[in-house]
């Protein structure tokens, strides 16, 4: 297998990121078809936190964190990092040393399909973080990977340039080639949203709103009354 750094160069209009990164994971999931959408072990050490930015990809070794160091030249402003490993990994690959060498970049924050550790300090400055794991299992620097490659994290293809969101539904990646389709139908989706929010805060029922009595009949559910304790005595 040959390892490789790529330079890339296209990055998605700052525009299009911002729109994108007003929407939270779950809408965009949706909007997509449901699709681009981790695995729910990935979550924020800090929750509350989010995160939209083009991906920076890295492919490393389990234990290694050597092209994590290699992957903050290839990084900017506003850039997301994406690491996984060619094994399952649960080793704190990052902390509070990569962490201020990316944030001196202008880097957005992680997304690490490994562990994490410095968890404390990572909080205190405020840097987003999603990981598998928190573990203070350190790492070498020794075995080559790659750097901005297609690479599947948490079960999510991930190519340099992609859109990566993420907040305490989790992470969901929109491709490069879907970021406007992908924003208009999130900002339909918001709007339809908040007809149907309107609706039910006026106590309009669910079972209404979406005609699921209907549903509930064609599927056989029937109703029956509890008979009237006062007609028992």
């Amino acid at each position: 297998m040959s390892h490789v750094v790529v330079r890339v160069r296209r990055r998605p209009a700052a525009g299009l990121v911002a729109k994108l990164g007003a929407f939270g994971v779950a809408t965009v999931h949706e909007a997509m078809g449901r699709r681009g959408l981790m695995l729910p072990y990935m979550r924020p050490i800090n929750p509350g936190s989010r995160l939209c930015g083009p991906a920076v990809t890295v492919l490393g070794q389990p234990g290694d964190n050597l092209m994590l160091h290699a992957a903050v030249e290839q990084c900017g402003e506003g850039d997301v990092l994406v690491v996984t490993t060619t094994s399952p990994s649960t080793d704190g690959m990052f902390g509070e040393l990569l962490a201020t060498s990316l944030r001196s970049r202008g880097v957005a924050g992680l997304v690490i399909d490994a562990g994490v550790r410095d968890v404390a300090e990572l909080n205190a400055m405020g840097f987003p973080v999603w990981s598998r794991a928190v573990s203070a299992q350190g790492t070498v620097k020794a075995t080559p990977g790659s750097v901005n490659v297609p690479v599947v994290a948490a079960g999510a293809t991930v190519r340099p340039a992609d859109v990566v969101l993420a907040d305490d539904d989790g992470v969901v990646v929109v491709p490069y080639g879907d970021l406007e389709r992908t924003a208009a139908a999130s900002a339909h989706r918001e709007e339809n949203e908040a007809g149907k929010r309107e609706q039910l805060r006026a106590g309009t029922l669910g079972l209404d709103m979406y005609g699921l009595r209907e549903q509930l009949t064609a599927l056989g559910v029937t109703y029956a009354d509890e008979p009237d304790p006062a007609r028992e005595r």
